[in-house]
């Protein structure tokens, strides 16, 4: 398990991502390769779906939930 001070770290860093996504016009979607250990915590927490064996996207509903949660304030995502 990771210290407590690396907690949300991976997911404000996925919503950075959604964010930029949202501003290039790719509509908040981003996909990534995972650590085998890690896939179902981010289906968990990140709401990323398995799109092969290791590569993971992010989609347009969940990145507006990542987006919203870590940056309120960003109005382009409607």
């Amino acid at each position: 398990m990771l210290p407590l001070c690396y907690a949300g770290v991976a997911g404000n860093m996925v919503a950075y991502a959604c964010k930029r996504s949202f501003e290039l016009g790719f509509e908040g979607v981003v996909s990534f390769t995972a650590k085998t250990k890690l896939i179902e915590h981010y289906q968990k927490t990140l709401g990323a779906t398995l799109i092969s064996s290791q590569q993971m996207a992010i989609n347009t509903p969940q990145a507006r939930i990542l987006v919203k949660k870590y940056f309120p304030n960003f109005i382009k995502i409607e």
